[in-house]
């Protein structure tokens, strides 16, 4: 094969100068060096334009394939140009055996193969996630559960095949995985348990990166950071790292806030009983702020109403929603609600109650008796 490709080339070169043909694998070794660089040039040349052509008209995918297997061809053809040249060396004297060549062609043509593969899966998850993809944009957590899978499919299909390029019977491991495979479920019960528990949460989605959980059965509240096939990575609020194997969710119920519609504000607010036959103008105007607030939804619920006859005060409750699911503005909000509520008590005349107790002093109902005797003094006048 490699006299095949060199034939053309120095026939003509031995045939002008014959006194190169004594330094012939030399000749041929200074050849393969230069078509490699040259081919190398041209290749990039044809690339660049490749890619800035189709960006600018072909779809993004053409762009993205180009981009991810650029590199990996490029290392191709220095691959090709070693095996050559390790054909020459083994054929004039270096202890190498004649097959060296052929076989890395043929490996490092399989591992170039799926190294581009994984490059062009990888360059696809990250424009799904971006903004550039507009309407087929995918949310981070599928796209990273699809691109492992197809990855890790890549991976073995390459491992197989360098196995069954090297010499290596497939058919026995592949036998020996599925019997194997059974002492393998029982010994690592816990890895799969988190591996299949990790997939529902692929499948189910109940959160995504970047969401705000927390569980009601166990302390686990923070922001997803990552979700593997064995452990979810979650950063609590305090900053720390909380590492949860992924068997844990299929146990547990897990609140998403981060997937509310609204903010929930619920009041209860206490008036003096003294004030009561302000109650109803105070309610009705704070009902009427609530409506034309710009920042409360007033297609949900919303309720002002005489609540309930405390032990001091009588209370009325503010039950509403807010337009907005982020915490630091809601908070912001509900003070300015809070305030405006004082306001309004206030300008009509009324007070906020505060725990009191009143103490009714029963009228005397006669005079005390007058003391008698004492039971151990002598009475006067007796000796």
């Amino acid at each position: 094969m490699l006299e095949q490709l060199l034939k053309p080339i120095l026939t003509p070169l031995f045939n002008q100068w014959p006194l190169l043909e004594g330094y012939a694998w030399q000749v041929a070794a200074t050849t393969v060096v230069i078509l490699v660089w040259l081919f190398t040039i041209v290749f990039n040349w044809v690339m660049g334009r490749s890619i800035h052509h189709l960006s600018r008209r072909a779809p993004i995918w053409d762009e993205l394939l180009l981009k991810s297997i650029g590199t990996p061809l490029r290392l191709l053809i220095w691959v090709l140009g070693l095996s050559l040249l390790l054909e020459i060396f083994s054929r004039n004297g270096l202890p190498l055996g004649t097959e060296i060549g052929g076989n890395l062609r043929r490996l490092g043509g399989i591992i170039i193969l799926a190294w581009g593969v994984i490059r062009f899966i990888r360059a696809g998850e990250n424009y799904l996630t971006s903004p550039a993809a507009g309407r087929r944009r995918v949310d981070r957590t599928t796209a990273d559960a699809v691109a492992k899978l197809l990855r890790l499919i890549v991976f073995i299909l390459a491992g197989l095949t360098v196995l069954q390029s090297s010499g290596v019977s497939i058919s026995g491991i592949l036998a020996f995985g599925g019997i194997g495979g059974i002492a393998v479920g029982f010994a690592a019960k816990d890895l799969l348990a988190n591996f299949f528990g990790g997939l529902m949460v692929y499948m189910d989605r109940p959160f995504h990166v970047g969401d705000w959980v927390r569980s009601p059965d166990k302390e686990i509240e923070g922001t997803v950071e990552q979700i593997g096939w064995r452990l979810t990575r979650i950063r609590t609020f305090d900053q720390r790292p909380l590492y949860v194997p992924n068997a844990t969710f299929t146990s547990i119920s897990v609140e998403n806030p981060s997937r509310m519609r609204n903010r929930r504000i619920y009041e209860h607010v206490g008036v003096r009983y003294d004030d009561v036959d302000k109650v109803k103008a105070i309610v009705d105007e704070v009902r009427e702020m609530l409506r034309h607030h710009p920042e409360i939804d007033t297609q949900q619920t919303l309720i002002v109403q005489l609540n309930r006859f405390g032990p001091y005060s009588l209370d009325f409750m503010v039950y509403t929603f807010t337009k907005t699911t982020q915490w630091v503005q809601y908070h912001e909000i509900k003070q300015d609600v809070m305030l405006k509520i004082a306001e309004i008590i206030l300008r009509h005349g009324a007070e906020f109650a505060f725990p009191t107790q009143t103490l009714h002093m029963a009228p005397a109902q006669g005079s005390l008796p007058e003391p008698g005797p004492h039971p151990l003094r002598e009475p006067e006048g007796q000796v």
